[in-house]
Formats: C-alpha cells, sequence, structure tokens
C-alpha cells in the first residue's frame, strides 16, 4: 500500500510504505518478523543528545536480536528539526546514526503520514491520541501491532525491559 493507506482499514504497520530519507520508497513489510521502536524525531530539541546516543545504544544491543529502530524527523514541535533530508542525514552522520532514517513528515494534522495516524489510532495517549513532543516512541511487535507507547520523557535506555518482551 502506498503513503496514502486508509490507516483505519491497516491490519498492521506492514501495511505501510514509507520513504526513507534518501527517497526511496520502504515497504514496511520489509520488517515483518522484527520488532520495531518508531520514533519522531529532531535535531535540534533538548533531547535530542540523549535519545540519540541511546537510540544507538538499543540498536547496538538488540539489532542482531530482532529491533529495528525506524526515526521520522518532524519539524512540528517548536521548529526543532527546519532542515532538509541534507541537513538532517549530516546532522545524522555526525550523531553517527545507526538506525533507519526517514523523510521528515508530519505527525499531527490533516497532512500527518498515515503510518503515524495508525500508530495513534491504536495506542492513543493518556491526553489524547495526538503526538505532544518530540520523540514519542512506540513499540511494535513482530507482526506488526503497535503494543506501547511511550512519551518524550520515556528514555530509551528505559525501554529494554518492554522491547525484550517482544522479541
Amino acid at each position: 500500500m502506498s503513503g496514502n493507506t486508509d490507516y483505519k482499514a491497516a491490519k498492521s504497520v506492514h501495511d505501510f510504505t514509507a520513504k526513507s530519507i534518501k527517497d526511496e520508497d520502504v515497504p514496511l513489510s520489509k520488517y515483518a518478523g522484527r520488532v520495531l521502536l518508531i520514533v519522531n524525531v529532531a535535531s535540534k530539541c533538548g533531547l535530542t543528545a540523549t535519545n540519540y546516543k541511546e537510540l544507538n545504544e538499543l540498536h547496538d544491543q538488540y539489532n542482531e536480536k530482532g529491533l529495528s529502530i525506524l526515526a521520522f524527523p518532524c519539524n512540528q514541535f517548536n521548529g526543532q528539526e527546519p532542515g532538509g533530508s541534507d541537513e538532517i542525514c549530516s546532522f545524522a552522520d555526525r550523531q553517527k546514526v545507526k538506525f533507519d532514517l526517514f523523510e521528515k513528515i508530519d505527525v499531527n494534522g490533516d497532512n500527518a503520514h498515515p503510518l503515524w495516524k495508525y500508530l495513534k489510532h491504536k495506542q492513543g495517549g493518556v491526553l489524547g491520541s495526538f503526538i505532544k513532543w518530540n520523540f514519542t516512541k512506540f513499540i511494535v511487535d513482530k507482526e506488526g501491532k503497535v503494543v506501547e507507547r511511550h512519551g518524550p520523557n520515556v528514555d530509551p535506555s528505559k525501554l529494554s525491559s518492554h522491547i525484550e518482551k517482544y522479541l
């Protein structure tokens, strides 16, 4: 299915396609059988240093055991991801990012990426389903079902025991 997938009709995240930061279509079905940590990222946020470092550490710890981390840059929170793909890539290179980076998207509003509409639909937040800030994290099981949602205040290092439940 394309980026225009009807998120309410989708059976799992594997029904979606997203564009990589290199502008390639990535069918998320390629991640079938892997646990996913899907997160909206920004390079100029106060939470960036900790999150990028700890997402890399989670990648190192669990990638070979079946975890993939999918990061989606987003500029909807105080303009903290203002650059285009080239700038985001050079920032990611400086951070030595090892996880999978996708093109910059909206996570809220009418123009939100269908994948993110689906994630919010399946795991609403405490104060409504909208994404409140950078580094909101969704855990998806091997079947592509959204099983957990964690707010920006939960550092990636705190998710180890949650991820291990699904590996």
